[in-house]
């Protein structure tokens, strides 16, 4: 995919909240000067827009003390609010480096079911094979036969190994077999589907801990990354499943997924302002190759409508 069709796929992805920004300022710059009025009735507009208080308080305040000898537009505060929206973001924006030794690296991937998990699974390996390194998929989430075949699809599609075992086998069995196979090769990294149900929690964070021991034995610092995949149209619960996951497994990172133009695109600011976790990575579609490295000055320009 170009640059250019990536972005037009991103603004996309973000068109909800940027259109309802700009139905909510309408109307708000008729003065020459901003007054205390004007500036309560734009924080409002943010708040609204799915921006959340925080930023919407951050942006008025940047407002309140600026000069606009010419008065402010409407592209004017969505300047103003990509440029606040980046400075929350910016933090936050951390590729997944494939740079443990010994190999492998080994990410486990966490999610809710119905999150895209299989697919983003698959789309980071071919990320990672464009950037030149072996990889190796382990099927872990056992519980469903559906997710067992649909990696295996998706392994074979991109031409890469799969390690599976029996519907309903033991998950650690599979991440064992994965590890000392991807070792004996010298594979670099180990990308490990888990299970997706929260029903029972204690027995998700149960099989993660045996995934984890069984991992330890092996290479005491594994897993390197704990990769939480979340559905941005899932808006404020995509907040709570950050909450529950990192108590049963320990996330150390984020990807989102679906930013078509269903997202609520505000959940990652509330994402990176309330948990500071690193996104990786944001996918705008269900091709391959719609999974690209997180770039916070890109999604703020998206999410704000600015420039285009």
């Amino acid at each position: 995919m170009s640059e250019q069709s990536w972005l037009e796929r991103l603004r996309g992805g973000f068109r909800k909240t940027s259109d309802r920004l700009g139905d909510n300022l309408t109307g708000l710059f008729t003065k020459s000067a901003l007054d205390e009025n004007t500036l309560d009735e734009i924080e409002e507009a943010l708040i609204a827009s799915d921006l959340g208080p925080s930023t919407a308080a951050k942006v008025r305040t940047r407002l309140a003390n600026e000069r606009f000898e010419r008065g402010l537009t409407e592209a004017g505060v969505r300047e103003i609010v990509a440029e606040e929206l980046a400075k929350i973001l910016a933090p936050v924006a951390k590729p997944l480096e494939i740079d443990a030794f010994p190999r492998p690296q080994v990410i486990l991937v966490v999610g809710v079911n119905g999150s895209g998990k299989t697919t983003t699974i698959a789309k980071l390996a071919n990320l990672f094979l464009e950037q030149d390194y072996g990889v190796l998929l382990a099927a872990g989430d056992t519980f469903r036969a559906a997710a067992i075949g649909q990696l295996k699809i998706w392994a074979e599609r991109i031409g890469v190994p799969i390690i599976t075992g029996p519907e309903r086998g033991d998950p650690s069995a599979v991440v064992f077999d994965g590890v000392k196979k991807a070792t004996a090769e010298g594979i670099d990294v180990l990308i490990v589907d888990t299970a997706g149900r929260l029903q029972n929690k204690k027995e998700l964070m149960d099989e993660l801990a045996k995934i984890r021991r069984v991992l330890g034995r092996l290479n005491p610092e594994a897993p390197h990354n704990v990769v939480l995949v979340l559905d941005a149209t899932t808006g404020q619960n995509a907040l709570s499943q950050i909450e529950v996951f990192k108590e049963v497994s320990g996330v150390t990172g984020v990807v989102m997924t679906k930013l078509d133009g269903t997202a609520r695109g505000g959940v990652l600011v509330a994402a990176a302002e309330q948990y500071g976790l690193p996104i990786h990575a944001i996918g705008v579609g269900e091709r391959i190759d719609d999974l690209r490295p997180f770039d916070p000055n890109q999604v703020a320009r998206a999410i704000a409508g600015a420039g285009e």
